[in-house]
């Protein structure tokens, strides 16, 4: 059975910067395709950056050159840098990774969830 474990998260002044960490532990076959999104209070979850399995990155419009998505498919780990943080970046932050089950089939897994607080 495949676990996300993330870490990391935490209160940030505005300006400062935090990095969060997501490992998959338990029988976790090969990493394709990995994802931070966050879900601000009363709001929808949202896509934060994405990278792809070439090492395409992908990032929300809000969080251009400040937030960096790096991955390490080896360790089974997705990294989230966040830089210059604004109160607005306020959110619970999840982590999703694409897991190979077998080569033809994937699956999607969710991180519990770990807060990011930033302060005005």
């Amino acid at each position: 059975q495949v676990q996300l474990v993330e870490s990391g998260g935490g209160l940030v002044q505005a300006g400062g910067s935090l990095r969060v960490s997501c490992a998959a532990s338990g029988s976790a076959g090969r990493v394709n395709h990995m994802a931070w999104y966050r879900q601000p209070p009363g709001k929808e979850r949202e896509l934060v950056a994405e990278l792809a399995p070439w090492g395409t990155t992908k990032y929300a419009d809000s969080v251009k050159g400040r937030f960096t998505i790096s991955g390490d498919n080896a360790e089974k780990t997705v990294y989230l840098q966040m830089n210059s943080l604004k109160p607005e970046d306020t959110a619970v932050y999840y982590c999703k990774l694409e897991i190979y089950r077998n080569p033809h089939m994937r699956d999607d897994y969710w991180g519990q969830g770990i807060q990011v607080t930033v302060s005005s």
